[in-house]
């Protein structure tokens, strides 16, 4: 049971981080483009890491998820 209660809860934020980035999703062009995140061009190579992008998209879905999981226990 236990299981199940986590899949619906972890869909539910599946589904609230989908709205969130369909409806905001032009508003946050500056994911991808912030200090620490790694690009890297030449002639037929494309190298890009968004290091940063992804903490700051970890830590915000970590705390969304935790205060998710605290209200529905």
């Amino acid at each position: 049971m236990e299981i199940g209660k986590g899949v619906i809860i972890v869909g539910f934020f599946l589904i609230f981080m989908g709205i969130l980035i369909y409806t905001f999703g032009d508003k946050v062009g500056f994911l991808g483009n912030l200090f620490g995140d790694f690009k890297y061009e030449s002639k037929g190579i494309k190298i890009f890491f968004p290091i940063t992008s992804m903490l700051i998209i970890s830590i915000i879905s970590s705390i969304l998820i935790n205060l998710i999981i605290k209200i529905f226990k």
